[in-house]
């Protein structure tokens, strides 16, 4: 057996045996992909598995991350340090080979996925960061920024929206780099791919920009090995059709039911008897071990010559290794003039965010994104720069078109590319399209920015279509999300600020389309907790008024009419940071003692009973919109600043 066959035949046995072991998890997809993987980790991947963060390696992302036993046996093999004993603890609880591939929790897992399709859309963003890099800082003599994005997905991945929505923004950018080896097994979870698709895939990518290339027979490694390398000289993205065999080798295979779920020790031995294996269970043979070492070298003379590259590229050019340098290590800066304030009377907090986003590129040149098709709405553009095409990847904006949920995913590829942050703008309402998205982006502790705007019913007119009820209750539930609406122009100053500082949170930015007034008494060292008291009559008030975003100027104004009461503002941008500080601060701000509270907030009142209390009310709105002037909606939903004060007094007074 040649050493090509029998490493195939090995990763094949350690999926087995982790399957069977674990008495779950999925074989068919890591039994027929085995061929195209192993060549692609063996023979092309350019990566050094002792540094896996080493920054110039080729990015892999298994978009089939049901198949992830496939991936550890590679990253086994390959040298990183992951044992044969994690291995055995596949699918166990806290071991390092988790049911699906987890960035940060495995080495050289490169992003997590599992819900198809979204694998396939993050690697667009990794090979449009790998783009827009090389095209800022490599010169005619010295190639910095230089590597790959692959992938491998299935018919599933393809039948997702999010993945074609995806490949149409690679094709249109002309992402060279992005090479995507297609399991065309013909299978899925409740049978064959026709039940549900009949699609001329090859057509389709073609027609989406993209060079398709056609292996038959996914064991031939000559024919793989051959449209990897004509994949890697073509200017457009490669799709590599591989007409694979799922489960191959088992008696199962070709069927649904060899997707998922152990065969059992009898199918074991006889599959692993079509592949003439001789060995035992979660064994390496020493040829194959010796074999894959070569990765471990290679990677490490490729990592010299790209130092040589760098020291060369440092003494010829000083000033753009300067800011490469800050790319590499992730150290920046916003400085002091980032937090001067706006001194405007009355501004919207969209409208203060796209000049926020605009002082942050001056310190911050890494920040790479746009809006799905609204960009002059979300005020997302970086001025000065056109829009990224598929001659120019050098420039920071990207025209995502109307694909909320590819954006998301994408800009989540771009933040894990190392080296630049995503950023990404929709109306509020929109987030419903990106929410798995943004639930990745938290998962994976990505320091995504999602500029949501047009925050509230208050859009008016364009209807309940577009106007967010439920939303930011359902982006509070998610964990590791923080959710800031600033109440005017300097409080987004600071949720920029706290955005672009975080390291291993997303933020969502809920921003207003009108203008507010811009409030000098604002508080931004307060502001970063969550909540303050914006303006105070008292220790301990007669009633306490908390409100977010725009609602905050009703609440000042019901408060001026309110004179024979001692009223206090609570600007409260964040549920989640003021949650995270400690008792003392919080029952500064929400005084225990102080029962009388009521909540403002333009959309669905469930959750705020946290803040207001049992005794408390929370004003809002809990239902769908209409379509009406801004200022109609307001009175016709009682939210005006003289229903309120009623509201108020009659609390106060009854109760």
């Amino acid at each position: 057996m040649s050493i090509e066959a029998l490493s195939v035949a090995t990763i094949r046995s350690l999926a087995l045996d982790s399957v069977e072991h674990a008495r779950h998890g999925h074989l068919g997809m890591p039994l027929g992909a085995a061929p195209m993987a192993y060549s692609l980790f063996r023979h092309h991947m350019k990566h050094l598995p002792s540094q896996p963060d080493w920054f110039d390696r080729d990015r892999f992302i298994l978009t089939s991350g049901h198949g992830s036993v496939l991936l550890y046996s590679l990253l086994h093999l390959s040298g990183y340090d992951l044992s044969i004993e994690d291995l055995q603890h596949f699918r166990q609880l806290d071991s390092r080979t988790p049911g699906h591939p987890e960035v940060g929790h495995t080495p050289g897992v490169e992003a997590t996925t599992g819900p198809l399709g979204q694998g396939f859309a993050m690697s667009v963003g990794f090979a449009i960061a790998e783009a827009h890099l090389a095209e800022r800082f490599n010169k005619p003599d010295y190639r910095v920024v230089d590597h790959y994005t692959y992938t491998i997905c299935g018919d599933g991945d393809l039948e997702e929206g999010v993945a074609i929505e995806a490949a149409t923004i690679a094709g249109n950018l002309s992402l060279g780099k992005l090479i995507v080896l297609y399991d065309a097994n013909r299978v899925t979870s409740d049978g064959p791919l026709t039940l549900s698709n009949q699609e001329d895939i090859e057509a389709k990518f073609q027609a989406m920009g993209w060079q398709v290339l056609v292996v038959e027979d996914g064991n031939d490694l000559v024919a793989i090995n051959g449209a990897l390398e004509e994949a890697k000289n073509s200017p457009l993205p490669s799709l590599i059709i591989t007409h694979t065999v799922i489960g191959y080798g088992s008696r199962l295979q070709g069927t649904n039911k060899i997707h998922s779920n152990p065969v059992g020790p009898d199918e074991v031995s006889y599959i692993k008897a079509q592949y003439g294996w001789d060995y035992g269970d979660f064994v390496v043979p020493d040829e194959v071990a010796e074999d894959f070492q070569h990765i471990e070298r290679e990677g490490l003379a490729a990592q010299e010559s790209w130092l040589q590259r760098i020291e060369h590229y440092r003494a010829s050019y000083p000033e753009d290794y300067a800011v490469f340098e800050k790319v590499l290590s992730g150290k920046w800066d916003l400085g002091p003039d980032f937090d001067a304030p706006f001194t405007d009377t009355k501004l919207a907090t969209r409208t203060a965010s796209g000049l926020a986003l605009n002082r942050a590129y001056q310190y911050m040149p890494i920040l790479l994104g746009g809006s799905a098709d609204l960009a002059s709405s979300n005020k997302t553009t970086i001025s000065d720069f056109g829009f990224m095409t598929a001659t120019d990847h050098s420039v920071p904006n990207i025209h995502f078109g109307v694909r909320e949920f590819a954006m998301a995913a994408i800009g989540n590829g771009v933040c894990l590319h190392g080296g630049l942050r995503g950023y990404c703008g929709t109306f509020l309402v929109f987030s419903d399209y990106m929410r798995s998205a943004i639930r990745h982006s938290a998962l994976m502790g990505m320091p995504m920015i999602y500029i949501m705007t047009h925050d509230s019913i208050l859009v008016g007119q364009d209807g309940p279509t577009h106007q967010p009820v439920e939303h930011l209750l359902s982006l509070r539930a998610m964990p590791n999300l923080v959710v800031y609406r600033p109440a005017d122009a300097n409080e987004t100053l600071v949720g920029w600020r706290l955005a672009l500082e975080s390291q291993d949170k997303p933020y969502v930015l809920a921003l207003g389309r009108h203008d507010v007034p811009v409030l000098p008494q604002v508080n931004r060292q307060a502001a970063a907790k969550g909540a303050y008291i914006l303006a105070k009559d008292a220790d301990e008030p007669d009633l306490i008024l908390i409100a977010t975003g725009s609602e905050v100027e009703t609440a000042l104004e019901v408060k001026k009419q309110l004179i024979d009461y001692r009223v206090n503002i609570v600007s409260m941008p964040s549920w989640e940071l003021f949650d995270e500080q400690d008792q003392t601060y919080r029952d500064q701000v929400l005084p225990p003692s102080v029962t009388k509270r009521l909540s403002l907030e333009w959309g669905t009142t469930i959750g705020w009973e946290r803040y207001v209390g049992a005794h408390g009310r929370a004003i809002g709105v809990n239902e769908f919109g209409k379509s009406a002037p801004a200022k109609d909606l307001v009175a016709d939903y009682g939210l005006t600043v003289d229903e309120i004060v009623a509201i108020a007094r009659d609390y106060l007074e009854t109760e």
